[in-house]
């Protein structure tokens, strides 16, 4: 470079008017789990962000999912983190916030946006602290074939009744397994049973803030009642279903073996590239018609501000954006499944998705009832309800011993606030 043009550009940098923007004024990292979608940030979201604000650079830089949170931790208390850190649900994130990791948010343009419940997976126990911005949840349900559907001359369940009428006559038909799911990996019998199903017993947040409370335990009839539903699936599981992994499950479904799945929204988009056949959903039926129905619609992903990232404003700029309806609508139609947490609602291009979030319309939204306080001890509560989900279904455990056991193992360490 010439020691003229050195000149020039020391002036422009030195004398620019107060206030004046370069071209190039900041540059934004985001770290991520999700390295599934950086084709998504690369070509949809982030040249979206830039074209509204040139003067700020912003990369994705995800890294495997199994390695997510010890390397980002490092990070952090390296000082090496980007500006932005993506959040993972409850007590992972809310140890970065306590830390001093990751700042506070209350203030942020567009953070009103946002429900309690949305935020609730990023906020302090006290309710007063928000320090990640909500992105996105999952929503679970079934999914069905609907050419099995048309073949049977079937419709959609609305009432417990109807669901177990519906699973005797594709059983009874002989040529699909009416539910695809497995016991083996234990987690499906909890994610996609238990806690699908389970919110039109224990009446969705309704039910969890009682258990947190400790004015409803697990031992009470709604909790215990899902259970029961549980255990009279196993005649519709196909044979051998105790040792059926969770991939085996996505295939019988896909492969057009199976009339429904016990679903979270996650799976739209492979099962869309899988299946060569024409899907619908429907959400967990009530106990009979006219009940309140009430879905797990639970928090998954957010984003948050490194506290001592070397560009606050401009990652304040970016987050206050994330915070938008325009975002929103990006990024759930960019991911159908993943759906946006924001309260202006967000139309889906995708029919599949459009129908998993359409019931937020009509039924009551809650999160999972181990997520947040009452999953932090030893036994994990999480981890106990996969095990005594996978038990009941498989017919080694009544529903009265799991909810007994899963009480116990909660009472050994768990004292509720007074």
């Amino acid at each position: 470079m010439t020691r003229l043009l050195k000149g020039m550009l020391f002036a422009t940098t030195m004398f620019a008017p107060a206030g004046a923007v370069l071209a190039q004024d900041a540059s934004l990292t985001i770290e991520s789990w999700r390295n599934d979608d950086l084709s998504i940030w690369q070509e949809k979201l982030i040249p979206a962000f830039e074209a509204k604000n040139p003067g700020i650079k912003v990369t994705f830089a995800p890294m495997a999912p199994t390695e997510y949170n010890s390397a980002v931790n490092a990070k952090l208390e390296a000082g090496s983190a980007g500006d932005l850190i993506t959040c993972r649900p409850f007590d992972l994130s809310l140890a970065m916030f306590q830390k001093g990791q990751l700042a506070p948010l209350n203030d942020l343009d567009g953070i009103k946006n946002f429900s309690d419940t949305a935020k609730s997976a990023w906020t302090t126990d006290d309710g007063k602290t928000t320090f990640c911005v909500p992105m996105a949840s999952v929503i679970h349900g079934f999914i069905y074939n609907k050419k099995a559907f048309e073949e049977l001359k079937v419709e959609v369940p609305k009432t417990e009744d109807e669901f177990f009428a519906l699973l005797d006559k594709i059983k009874a038909d002989g040529n699909y397994i009416p539910l695809a799911m497995g016991t083996k990996d234990q987690w499906e019998a909890a994610t996609m049973g238990y806690y699908n199903i389970g919110p039109n017993d224990w009446k969705g947040e309704e039910g969890r803030k009682a258990l947190i409370a400790g004015t409803q335990k697990l031992t009470d009839a709604d909790w215990v009642e899902p259970y029961k539903t549980l255990a009279k699936w196993k005649p519709y599981l196909g044979d051998g279903f105790e040792a059926q992994t969770y991939p085996d499950s996505q295939n019988l479904f896909t492969l057009g073996r199976a009339a429904i799945y016990p679903a979270g929204s996650w799976e739209i988009a492979p099962f869309k590239a899988q299946a060569d056949f024409e899907m619908g959903a429907f959400p967990p039926p009530v106990k009979k018609a006219g009940d309140t129905c009430y879905i797990s619609d639970h928090n998954d992903i957010g984003i948050g501000l490194n506290a001592k990232g070397k560009n606050p404003e401009a990652a304040k700029k970016f987050l206050a954006w994330v915070a938008s309806p325009e975002f929103a609508t990006l990024y759930a139609n960019s991911l159908p499944g993943f759906f946006s947490l924001n309260s202006t609602a967000v139309k889906m291009e995708d029919p599949l998705a459009q129908e998993f979030v359409s019931w937020r319309q009509n039924c009551k939204p809650t999160i999972r009832p181990s997520a947040a306080i009452v999953g932090r001890g030893q036994p994990n509560l999480d981890l106990e309800m996969w095990r005594v989900s996978a038990n009941v279904i498989n017919g080694t455990q009544t529903p009265e011993q799991a909810a007994a056991e899963t009480q116990k193992g909660l009472d050994s360490w768990y004292k509720p606030a007074k």
